[in-house]
């Protein structure tokens, strides 16, 4: 068929030129367990969702939580601590919040 022997000539000429190195994973197995096991309409949403880069709310929350973190330990002027802290208390609040609201979703 030659349309399989255009994709296999681009694929190879994209080989040649190294646009396949250093991809992430290389080397590594695949663990195509957990996609095979998900239903494929939520395999489709989560892979929508994925390519189009979303994260969820509470996993942004966690980031910018350990973020804080970060900060607050680095941090020498206390002023600037207590404000990182005053700011970290309130965002862990709002993660548990979020977190709760969530569970309780799942729960019904």
């Amino acid at each position: 068929m030659a349309s399989d022997i255009n994709v296999e000539k681009l694929i190879r000429e994209a080989m040649e030129r190294g646009e396949f190195d250093n991809l992430k994973g290389q080397g590594k197995r695949l663990d195509l367990d957990a996609y095979f096991s998900t239903p494929d309409d939520v395999r489709m949403a989560f892979s929508i969702l994925k390519s189009n880069e979303f994260v969820p709310e509470e996993v942004e929350m966690l980031k910018e939580v350990a973020d804080l973190k970060k900060k607050l330990s680095a941090a020498t002027d206390d002023v600037q601590r207590a404000e990182l802290a005053r700011v970290l208390r309130q965002k862990q609040l709002t993660l548990t919040i979020a977190l709760e609201k969530y569970r309780l979703r799942r729960r019904f």
